[in-house]
């Protein structure tokens, strides 16, 4: 049997084997995506199926009808257009605040040695670990004394103290994999310190802040909880509002779902607005050049 034959015959197993590998880990990917992906494919259904096939005891996992009565009825069952409105606001504010915020902080710990610098790094991580729930009082009584309650800048400066830190320490991260020579040789060319970070880092450093603008204003736009307990009935958010499905009498399943789709609608285009940039932003980092 000659050389090449042999070779052929050990090779068949080999991609015999890497194909079943890889139709192995492609069913993983198709099932964990068909997991991930139903609670949203639920949400559209309710959203345009009849409000009485939303509460059959039997429901149907197929379509039984298309009506946009489900809309209507979420936009008419209270004000829609002013919890939105103040959560975009709220949303945008968070996200501006703490990129400028974040980005500032993070390039300080990252370029600059001071004293106490280590601790401010081990506070950042020990802020994160913080359960949200525990400090649903102190956070209250602050904003009570402050004079905030019941007002978006205090909503706003609630969520700038669970958002910042993330958003630092994952800048810290970008800001650490540029290297100190381009900024170096910048200064050298005749930059200063801050027309080095802006035109060598800043460009270099916008897909992380892409990244993690999109997660600050995911959080803030979907968080339900400080909203419901800091602000009153007239000023409350979008997360909020979908409440207004459940009373005494039950819940309006099939309103609520329209309601929670066009919810979704301004992530969904932001998304797609940056996924681009977004997915450079992820994967920064991950290949050592």
């Amino acid at each position: 049997m000659s050389t090449a034959t042999v070779a052929k015959t050990d090779g068949a197993p080999v991609r015999t084997a890497r194909r079943t590998s890889r139709l192995g880990w492609n069913l993983i990917g198709l099932l964990v995506f068909l997991t991930a992906g139903f609670p949203l494919y639920w949400m559209l259904n309710t959203a345009f199926k009849p409000a009485k096939d939303a509460i059959d005891p039997d429901p149907s996992l197929l379509p039984t009808g298309l009506t946009f009565d489900n809309f209507s009825r979420a936009l008419n069952i209270a004000d829609f257009w002013g919890p939105v409105g103040r959560s975009l606001i709220v949303s945008l504010a968070v996200v501006l605040i703490g990129i400028v915020v974040g980005t500032l902080a993070a390039l300080a710990i990252s370029r600059f040695a001071f004293r106490g610098r280590k601790i401010v790094i081990v506070g950042i991580l020990a802020v994160q670990m913080v359960p949200l729930v525990a400090m649903i009082i102190p956070v209250f009584l602050l904003l009570n004394d402050l004079g905030q309650y019941d007002r978006l800048t205090g909503l706003i400066i609630t969520y700038l103290t669970f958002i910042l830190p993330f958003t630092v320490w994952t800048l810290r991260g970008f800001i650490v994999n540029i290297p100190r020579e381009l900024e170096e040789a910048a200064m050298v060319d005749g930059c200063s310190r801050t027309g080095a970070f802006i035109r060598v880092v800043f460009p270099l450093l916008a897909p992380g802040m892409v990244a993690t603008s999109v997660y600050g204003f995911i959080q803030a736009w979907n968080e339900y909880l400080y909203a419901l307990m800091l602000l009153s009935q007239k000023n409350q958010t979008a997360t909020v509002w979908l409440g207004n499905f459940t009373t005494k009498h039950g819940t309006e399943y099939a309103p609520m779902m329209a309601g929670a789709t066009m919810m979704a609608v301004p992530i969904v285009v932001l998304f797609l607005l940056v996924q681009r940039k977004m997915a450079a932003g992820l994967t920064a980092g991950a290949v050592k050049g």
